[in-house]
């Protein structure tokens, strides 16, 4: 372990930050008449700039603090960073759409208005179920939940996404260094609370940030549940309840959160499980499974995996309405790049706000992903794919289940899986050699082309070049 680093180096950071502008400077040059409005600019570099400037500084100055202290300005700087994202977010939005909500907010506001349904008497939480269904059921009780305890403003809510999606920042750390080693978590958890995307959906009504709370905090317990010595029907049921709870979310999760644990007790990790505990925790989980398999659940999975073709279908036909050239888009085209994509807009398209904001944040995820392939290189190089059974089965078959999907480009439908992307991109960056730069600047090229090219395709499919 001696041989890792452990801090993101200037020389990395520097180019990523420098191509930034690079990109910024040749759209405009290329497409002056439709660039991006002068604050989805700035907001892009703040995301972008911001989060590799701040990775190289914080990953120095702060590898050499103690473990105990590591955690403490970890929680403090990710509370202090969303919650100034809240509260600008909020005035921002109120000010420019005249509510605070994100631009074209279906979603969230269809979820807060049946919040507010909930909790007024207007309708029951059965309603809300059979209606749409238990993969969306589980956020709008907890809205509901969540104005009953604390009445006031959404922006409440928002502050307690805050809340949560600071110590997501400190559940990777832990789960890093149980995993990785202290050098890599540090890296990890800096990365969370620097990465826009879980900064980003803070300030919105959207299930996102508690989703990834519940995924990473499953994570973490079904890790503590096969690393510990006291292995007890608490210690197995709070994952399996866990497991539970994400179906109420999204049921692809509850599949994937299975799917590890199952993973796990087949193939364990170097450090072999006990008989009697694989017995015990194999038990529990195929009586789950079982109950699952039952009942409506089953139905919905059923139909999540009958339809991942036909929904990719109608996401195309539906594109290709507005984008002439998304008839050529299929799984063969995603898939290989789910790691990388999705790509920034860096030009602005009407009626694309929501993702011209969140640019910077897409650019951010690009330039990691070469941290992240470099990771699962050397892993497989290595020979330690059973180290990593629980993390990478979770990772790697949600991914799997994304790119087969109608939700391949969407950086929304990723984000249960982005903190463990970020453990493995830190564990590419520990990782790093002398030789990775030559690669790394091929790479940027590589990046710098991609991205002029998936805007151009943005304009010219709607024919506004």
């Amino acid at each position: 372990m001696s041989n890792q680093l452990d801090f993101f180096p200037r020389y990395f950071t520097a180019k990523a930050i420098a191509l930034y502008f690079i990109l910024l400077v040749v759209l405009f040059m290329l497409f002056y008449n439709h660039s991006l409005p002068i604050f989805m600019v700035i907001i892009g570099v703040v995301e972008a700039a911001g989060f590799f400037y701040l990775s190289n500084l914080l990953t120095k100055r702060w590898s050499s603090i103690s473990e105990k202290k590591f955690p403490k300005k970890l929680f403090a700087l990710s509370l202090f960073i969303r919650v100034g994202w809240v509260i600008f977010s909020y005035i921002y939005y109120t000010i420019i759409t005249g509510q605070p909500f994100e631009f074209d907010a279906g979603d969230t506001f269809f979820y807060n208005w049946n919040a507010d349904r909930i909790h007024d008497g207007s309708i029951g939480i059965g309603y809300i179920r059979d209606q749409m269904g238990l993969d969306d059921c589980g956020y709008i009780y907890y809205l509901a939940l969540i104005k009953t305890i604390i009445p006031g403003d959404i922006i409440i809510t928002r502050l307690l996404k805050a809340l949560l999606s600071a110590y997501t920042c400190i559940l990777v750390y832990r789960i890093g260094q149980r995993n990785f080693g202290d050098k890599t978590a540090r890296i990890a958890g800096i990365f969370c609370m620097l990465m826009p995307y879980l900064v980003y959906y803070c300030g919105l009504h959207a299930k996102e940030t508690e989703m990834v709370f519940l995924v990473v905090l499953f994570i973490d317990r079904a890790d503590f549940m096969f690393r510990s010595e006291k292995f007890n029907l608490a210690t197995v049921g709070i994952p399996l309840l866990l497991a539970g709870v994400l179906f109420t979310f999204r049921t692809v999760l509850g599949m994937t959160a299975l799917f590890s644990l199952l993973t796990v007790l087949l193939f364990p990790t170097r450090n072999p499980i006990k008989a009697w505990k694989r017995i015990f925790a194999g038990f529990w989980v195929v009586l789950i499974i079982t109950y699952f398999i039952s009942g409506r659940i089953a139905s919905e999975i059923t139909e999540v995996w009958q339809k991942k073709d036909e929904n990719q279908s109608l996401s195309i036909q539906n594109k290709a309405r507005i984008n002439k050239f998304s008839d050529y888009a299929s799984a063969a085209v995603f898939a290989p790049g789910i790691l990388v994509i999705p790509l920034p807009t860096m030009v602005h398209v009407e009626g694309q706000e929501n993702i011209e904001i969140i640019n910077g944040g897409y650019y951010v995820k690009n330039i990691l992903a070469f941290f992240i392939m470099l990771a699962f290189l050397r892993i497989l190089k290595e020979k330690r794919i059973r180290d990593f059974t629980l993390l990478g089965s979770f990772t790697i078959g949600y991914l799997i289940i994304i790119a087969f999907s109608a939700f391949a480009q969407s950086g929304r439908f990723q984000m249960p899986v982005l903190p463990f992307l970020m453990l493995f991109g830190a564990f590419g960056v520990s990782k790093i050699k002398k030789s990775t730069t030559k690669y790394y600047f091929i790479y940027l090229i590589i990046i710098f082309v991609v991205i002029i090219a998936w805007n151009w395709f943005k304009l010219a499919g709607r024919d506004l070049i």
